[in-house]
């Protein structure tokens, strides 16, 4: 059965669609790479599974606006891959502006498993200053972004037809729905019924992430993402613009890793805290 596809054209950077369970149900939005009826056109970006970040010495690699006043990350090469009960891809990309300068390179690796209560997906992206020094710069908008399935959002509909719907967002610490945003916690879940059916995703950040707990992007109408760069934004500091700024020196690297579970059921009966602990446990040998 398929689970995902790794897609590099046909859009400014590379994305993971469609996510599927085995029996075809879709974790993420279709939209803009198909076009399905109920579902609400916004932030073109938002595409299924992706990395990227909206401050990168000065550019902006997270939205896609029309004016072309915003970068892309170009895919480069298929590195390596691995199949079998565990399936690995390795991919190289450069990161260019919309002034046609390469500012960074990155290399990102993704591991695939199935387990009993749904899929891994594991993602280690290692940024390169492969052409002078990268700032990292803090800003809300990063960095591993899942759009999850319309369905299991925790509002739908759009203006005048916007209403509750059946999602749940909760985190390690227990903030639940919309006062998630912004919060720090190793873990984040999203989950929601279709069909009768209780589907999730959750997301872990490494323990040796910069930042750890990161800092969660999660919002009622489906964004989900973990971002490590935000302390400005999220802990509203206004006058330090630059509190989360990271900076990779030139020559040098920083590596970023999570894994996406996604699951059948709630956070409670996927045993996401418990596959989180495994997982920290396995990042501290």
């Amino acid at each position: 059965h398929l689970f995902t596809e790794y897609r590099f054209r046909g859009a400014p950077k590379p994305c993971l669609y469609p996510i599927l369970d085995a029996e075809g149900l879709a974790y993420t939005r279709h939209w803009p790479m198909k076009k399905v009826d109920g579902e609400v056109h916004d932030h073109d970006w938002h595409r299924s599974v992706w990395f990227a970040h909206g401050l990168v010495n000065g550019h902006d690699f997270w939205r896609e606006l029309p004016d072309n006043s915003t970068g892309r990350i170009e895919h480069q090469a298929i590195l390596s891959t691995h199949s079998g009960a565990t399936g690995e891809l390795q991919v190289r990309n450069q990161w260019i502006a919309a002034t046609n300068e390469i500012i960074c390179s990155d290399t990102t690796r993704y591991r695939f498993e199935r387990v009993a209560e749904g899929y891994f997906l594991d993602c280690e992206v290692t940024l390169q200053a492969t052409h002078g020094e990268v700032v990292l710069g803090d800003t809300e908008e990063g960095a591993l972004g899942v759009r999850i399935n319309e369905g299991i959002r925790l509002m739908v509909g759009k203006g005048k037809d916007r209403k509750r719907g059946t999602g749940k967002i909760v985190n390690a610490n227990g903030d639940t729905d919309r006062s998630a945003w912004g919060q720090r916690a190793p873990w984040c879940d999203y989950s929601g019924t279709i069909d009768g059916k209780r589907i999730g995703i959750a997301i872990f950040d490494h323990p040796k992430n910069p930042s750890h707990p990161t800092w969660w992007h999660v919002r009622d109408y489906g964004l989900f993402a973990a971002n490590p760069f935000g302390k400005h934004d999220f802990e509203k500091l206004k006058d330090r613009p630059n509190a989360g700024d990271i900076t990779i020196p030139a020559g040098r690297e920083l590596t970023l890793r999570y894994r996406i579970f996604f699951h059948h059921g709630d956070e409670k009966s996927a045993a996401v805290a418990q596959h989180y602990t495994d997982y920290a446990a396995a990042a501290a040998r």
